[in-house]
């Protein structure tokens, strides 16, 4: 017996077409080596899936305005642009509606370290978070909290859910504070005592911290997780951990990817 299927209940899952490209250096810590390699692999595998293409570059001169005009969505996997030129073009992309994804590092910046905050842009307007100020350590699950149901990115998802292992980090600014920021998912207080030291302010017993958020004001989105957890202690250098080895973290950056893709700003 032949079924029929309405036409709009096959392409009800389908997204159109979009191109995203990643940046990436790949030349600091480890975890961040690991976290950007299991990139390269989720992203094709996922565009395969839902309908869209994935590039990357580690050449941080490709943050131009002809390069990036031919992609709807750029992703910072761990660091950030550092030359004048190419910080001026994203903000310029981004201001122009284009989409972007950050994760874990790309929102780093402490005055005085590799990564100053030499940047007013990107870290006080578009993040919101200023400077870096602390993190948990090692690398733990978490327990998230939804803090919006509605958006495109957590509507799929429970009200909590637990991640991958990653180093937490806690920021300068209050981001609750500025009415331009959107928190999407923030530690459940579920999830404390967060991190196993040694050192005791590595190990979170309270307090609000935003993992997931959304500037209003631009198709962006920044994403805390992004550091695998490694076997440093007996130098082995080991993958412990992986980003992508968790559904429901996975199905926040799917939606999350598929919302900037196809939206409109």
């Amino acid at each position: 017996m032949a079924f029929l299927v309405p036409v709009h209940a096959l392409f009800a899952q389908k997204p159109s077409s979009f191109k995203v490209v990643a940046f990436f250096t790949g030349k600091n810590d480890r975890a961040h080596i690991s976290f950007v390699g299991e990139a390269h692999r989720f992203f094709p595998e996922m565009g395969k899936k839902y309908g869209f293409t994935y590039d990357s570059t580690s050449n941080w001169n490709n943050l131009n305005a002809e390069y990036l005009s031919n992609y709807q969505v750029v992703l910072f996997l761990d660091t950030r642009p550092e030359k004048p030129e190419q910080r001026a073009a994203f903000q310029t992309y981004m201001e122009n509606g284009g989409g972007w994804m950050g994760f874990h590092f790309s929102a780093f910046a402490l005055t005085p370290s590799a990564y100053n905050q030499d940047w007013d842009w990107y870290h006080d307007t578009f993040l919101g978070s200023g400077q870096y100020k602390s993190n948990t350590w090692r690398p733990t699950s978490a327990i998230l909290k939804r803090e919006d149901s509605g958006h495109p990115a957590t509507k799929n998802l429970p009200d909590t859910f637990k991640t991958a292992p990653n180093e937490w980090y806690r920021w300068e600014k209050d981001l609750k504070a500025n009415p331009d920021i959107q928190i999407l998912l923030s530690i459940d207080p579920a999830s404390f005592p967060l991190g196993t030291g040694p050192k005791t302010h590595e190990i979170w017993h309270s307090g609000y911290y935003p993992v997931v958020w959304t500037n209003k004001k631009y198709k962006m989105i920044y994403m805390n997780m992004g550091h695998n957890d490694i076997d440093y202690e007996n130098k082995t250098n080991k993958e412990l951990s992986f980003t992508f080895a968790n559904a429901t973290q996975n199905k926040l950056v799917v939606d999350a990817l598929i919302w900037l893709g196809n939206s409109k700003k």
